[in-house]
């Protein structure tokens, strides 16, 4: 849902999302044809994507694989790009912000790179 939030927000913006479970996949491929949303979703593994090519990468992954996106962020996104991460932090580095979206929900953790 986030991505056709944002979306909303910024509708000449290209939106990607990548999801590895068949089935959310496909839900997302539906829910987008039904809002008629311009958001890309990807099926495969986030491992596989540059992401250099991206100036924002949001993520809702467990806590385990926090500290591998941690090293693949530094080694691929550029100087004023964007890591979030719904929920979970990267134990190495703290956040440059935190936002609450909803109230009493999870926050929305930022890094700039």
């Amino acid at each position: 849902g986030l991505l056709f939030d944002l979306e909303k927000g910024a509708p000449s913006t290209r939106f990607f999302g990548i999801e590895i479970a068949p089935l959310p996949y496909w839900i997302c491929r539906f829910r987008g044809a039904l809002l008629r949303s311009n958001v890309k979703f990807l099926f495969g593994r986030y491992e596989r994507r540059n992401f250099a090519e991206y100036d924002l990468v949001f993520c809702y992954l467990s806590p385990v694989a926090m500290p591998y996106i941690w090293r693949k962020v530094l080694a691929e996104m550029r100087p004023g790009t964007i890591l979030l991460s719904y929920e979970f932090v990267v134990p190495e580095a703290p956040p440059s912000f935190v936002l609450e979206i909803v109230k009493d929900a999870p926050p929305l953790y930022g890094w700039r790179i």
